[in-house]
């Protein structure tokens, strides 16, 4: 996709249909908010199964926040940028590494504060844990070609946030409503910066093209 295939129209509606559909429930979640930001009826439902579970098993619940930890995340987020890099496909290398730590940084530093819901003593929505699994997970779905991968990549991300999810109720770290606002803002995120990344390298090849043209060339294009 990205600087090296022509995107398609059916491409471009479903990358805009993602785009608008994760978008729309990152926003509309928090008008299900109490004015106190706690947790709605949907947050107890899911919860109090888990709690009812696992309250009595604290170590099961820190074992099941493994796969959102920084040591496992930043290490797949390497190992994929160095798969497409040893494939020589230097800009989809750059955009993995850059892409989902962006959407992290945006998450941090302008949905958080913009929706100001707190827990305990830090702001709780969209989940930052939540957002770099799945920013990394769809960057890497977004980039390669292969459908196997996608279809094995999208399976094991869909299991990994679901064991996460499960640790991060039951730890009280985060209110289900969160983490289900973490993953749909990072799917959000990077399918539109992958979006604008890739009109920006569509940009820069024109040009580049245009600067390497011949006269002649030039000149039948105008």
């Amino acid at each position: 996709m990205i600087g090296l295939r022509q995107d398609t129209s059916i491409g471009g509606a479903l990358r805009l249909g993602g785009i608008a559909l994760s978008g729309a429930v990152t926003g509309v979640l928090p008008l299900t908010f109490p004015p106190d930001g706690g947790p709605t009826g949907f947050d107890r439902t899911l919860a109090d199964p888990i709690h009812s579970a696992l309250d009595s098993r604290p170590g099961i619940a820190q074992a099941l926040m493994i796969p959102s930890n920084a040591y496992i995340l930043l290490p797949l987020l390497l190992l994929a940028a160095a798969w497409f890099g040893y494939q020589g496909q230097w800009w989809r290398a750059a955009i993995m590494v850059l892409v989902p730590e962006l959407a992290v940084g945006l998450n941090a530093w302008l949905w958080k504060p913009l929706w100001d819901r707190h827990l305990h003593d830090y702001l709780a929505y969209p989940s930052g844990h939540t957002v770099h699994l799945v920013a990394i997970a769809t960057a890497f779905i977004v980039l390669i070609d292969s459908v196997r991968a996608r279809v094995i990549a999208l399976v094991i991300a869909m299991v990994a946030l679901l064991v996460v999810a499960v640790g991060m109720v039951r730890l009280d770290y985060h209110l289900p409503t969160d983490i289900i606002g973490g993953a749909a803002a990072a799917i959000a995120m990077v399918l539109a910066l992958c979006w604008a990344a890739q009109l920006l390298i569509d940009l820069g090849s024109a040009r580049s093209g245009r600067r390497h043209a011949s006269p002649a060339e030039q000149h039948s294009t105008q």
